[in-house]
């Protein structure tokens, strides 16, 4: 759980990270679309996970946004060709909205201005640091590849055809033969399952997988409820306990949030005892 949270804190950094190198997207009617303004509403929509999804899906949602802002643009370019703009009926709704986003811009602005106003000293995030070591635990994880069939017996065979490969042939003729056989979604790219720590398989795939040996394919098809695979163990790294350098912004924001949450209750509770509130009976 802890760990998701160091992730997703992670992405949001990589993702900020290109805002700094904006390139241009697109242009509709000379206008730039900029990766800058794409990556601020992808890290909105995605809640910071973007980094973390897979590259054909970071790609969809990529064009899907510059498309929607493509659209936007030509809509607002033809309603102020015909006037709208000058409409009483715009003008009511942009007064109306204006008047609302006024008050919510201004509460955004004061949190952040509130916000940067905690202060969190390094010996308090060390602190935490040595208290929940537990938290900041990686789990084992693995690099696998897998071929997925319907029948046992196929399985059997693609073992049998691999079984007297070593090394780089093996990988090799695995990929090829995930990409002919396999009916699993990730066949394209030659069974490709990328890293993943124990307990997120099935149990099945999970207990072979994490008892093979680096190099070396199941002897035996392992069956599960979607078919019978033949798994290729790319990669074993053993798990570990983050350094204090890898978390330390991580604890930086979590206690930065926690002192401000204290403090925004104190202050609210204040503001409303000076304040003249009435309630309708």
């Amino acid at each position: 759980m802890q760990m998701n949270l160091t992730i997703k804190l992670m992405s949001i950094s990589l993702l900020l990270g290109t805002l700094a190198t904006a390139t241009t997207l697109a242009t509709v009617n000379g206008k730039k679309i900029t990766s800058d303004e794409v990556n601020k509403i992808l890290l909105e929509g995605t809640q910071g996970r973007f980094m973390s999804l897979p590259k054909e899906k970071q790609d969809e949602l990529q064009k899907r946004v510059v498309d929607g802002i493509i659209t936007q643009e030509l809509v607002f370019a033809d309603a102020k060709k015909n006037g709208v703009l000058e409409s009483a009926e715009y003008k009511e709704e942009l007064a109306d909205i204006t008047e609302r986003i006024e008050k919510q811009l201004a509460a955004k602005v004061w949190e952040q201005q509130e916000l940067a106003k905690v202060k969190v000293s390094d010996k308090e995030k060390r602190d935490y640091y040595k208290k929940n070591s537990g938290e900041f635990v990686e789990k084992e994880k693995v690099h696998a590849r897998h071929i997925l069939v319907k029948e046992e017996s196929e399985a059997k065979a693609i073992i049998k055809e691999l079984k007297p490969l070593k090394g780089e042939k093996l990988k090799e003729k695995f990929i090829e033969l995930a990409q002919q056989k396999s009916t699993g979604p990730s066949a394209p790219k030659g069974g490709d399952l990328g890293y993943f720590p124990q307990g997120q398989m099935v149990p099945s795939f999970n207990d072979a997988v994490f008892a093979m040996k680096k190099g070396t394919i199941t002897t035996t098809p392992v069956k599960s409820q979607f078919g019978y695979h033949v798994i290729y163990l790319e990669d074993k790294q053993p798990g570990k306990t983050l350094s204090y350098e890898e978390v330390e912004n991580f604890i930086g924001q979590r206690l930065q949030m926690e002192k401000f949450k204290e403090k925004m209750e104190k202050k609210m509770a204040d503001m409303k005892k000076s304040a003249k509130i009435t309630y309708a009976k």
